[in-house]
């Protein structure tokens, strides 16, 4: 086992990359549309600012269960797919509520892909303690 987390690393700055960005779009909607608190009137500054908000309840819980798997000697290839169809998940989730605040194909990919992350990260910690414990 590394305790140097090299896989999660990588996937905690391509995340972290990522959620800059959406930062820096949400900095640039208040400057264009002169809103300093909230989101006034500007549509676009409130989608932008419910992407960011939807990957801030996400993101961190999804990084500290590859943290434990990493932890825990998870295969790597695992941790490699997971933090990619998370990040790639992510991506999509953002373009698809930019392009509609309804439904779309990328939001949908966006949604399955981060619970699919999810569900497979709480199924594998709950099998290594069910495991650890029997």
């Amino acid at each position: 086992m590394d305790l140097n987390l090299p896989i999660t690393m990588l996937f905690a700055g391509l995340l972290t990359l990522l959620y800059f960005a959406l930062s820096v779009n949400i900095i640039r909607l208040r400057w264009r549309d002169r809103v300093g608190i909230g989101t006034g009137d500007s549509q676009d500054l409130k989608v932008a600012v419910r992407i960011h908000g939807n990957f801030a309840e996400y993101v961190p819980l999804s990084l500290v269960l590859l943290v434990l798997m990493e932890w825990h000697g998870a295969a790597s290839t695992l941790l490699y797919v997971l933090g990619g169809v998370l990040f790639v998940a992510r991506i999509c989730h953002a373009l698809g509520l930019t392009m509609s605040v309804g439904p779309s194909w990328a939001r949908t990919v966006g949604v399955l892909g981060t619970f699919s992350v999810l569900l497979m990260q709480a199924g594998y910690l709950i099998g290594a303690f069910i495991g650890g414990v029997l």
